[in-house]
């Protein structure tokens, strides 16, 4: 099973899903295209391997839906619904988790029209934070995550090569786990994960709304 990501945007509906493949006994792979695309999967593995890192901040900032912007991909009902939060949020998280471990607490901050800023611990005890959209103006957009630490600092690289190149990396990782039996890191069970961090993002994003000064 290969799926795009959010595997759901609701927790029961993605533990839903996870609950099927395990009961159907199937190996699956969530396509969170920076874990296998050839110019970021192995500086992935390489500073995870390092660890030692103190904060990482990402930036996620498309312009799907920014002034003057016309991509075929803005016709997408979940998109301009959920947002940056749930179209890029899975990218950032499929980095930063690697990095730093499991996210333990998320605050959110969202500001019109589509811009959310999280604020996230880690089981590591780094904490990391990221701004996602999909509503920059065209030359605004831009992506990327610096990370620091004992080592100094990193930069994800910007080249991430051809995403046909990366989607048949992934359909090779799912081969993988099928032949071997192991399940792959980006598995339906991590897709379900991720969904439980963005829906404690989003509620956290409409209780800060909520306050007042």
């Amino acid at each position: 099973l290969i799926m795009d990501k959010p595997v759901a945007t609701t927790v029961a509906g993605a533990r839903e899903v996870a609950d099927a493949a395990e009961a159907a006994g199937v190996q699956s792979v969530v396509f969170c295209t920076a874990r296998f695309a050839p110019g970021t999967a192995r500086w992935i593995d390489e500073q995870a391997a390092k660890g030692d890192w103190f904060t990482a901040h990402a930036h996620w900032l498309g312009a799907l839906y920014g002034p003057g912007a016309d991509s075929p991909y803005a016709d997408s009902p979940w998109r301009r619904e959920k947002g940056g939060l749930w179209d890029v949020g899975p990218h950032a998280l499929s980095v930063l988790i690697p990095l730093l471990g499991d996210v333990t607490d998320v605050t959110a901050v969202r500001t019109e029209p589509d811009l959310t800023h999280l604020v996230l611990r880690h089981t590591s005890g780094a904490s990391s934070s990221a701004a996602l959209s999909l509503s920059a103006p065209q030359a605004g957009a831009s992506t990327g995550i610096e990370i620091s630490g004992l080592h100094g600092t990193a930069s994800l690289p910007k080249e991430w090569g051809d995403p046909v190149t990366s989607f048949e990396a992934a359909i090779d990782a799912l081969l993988e786990a099928v032949r071997t039996g192991r399940p792959h890191d980006c598995d339906v069970r991590f897709g379900l994960r991720l969904t439980e961090i963005l829906v404690q993002a989003e509620e956290s994003a409409g209780a800060g709304a909520g306050a007042k000064p």
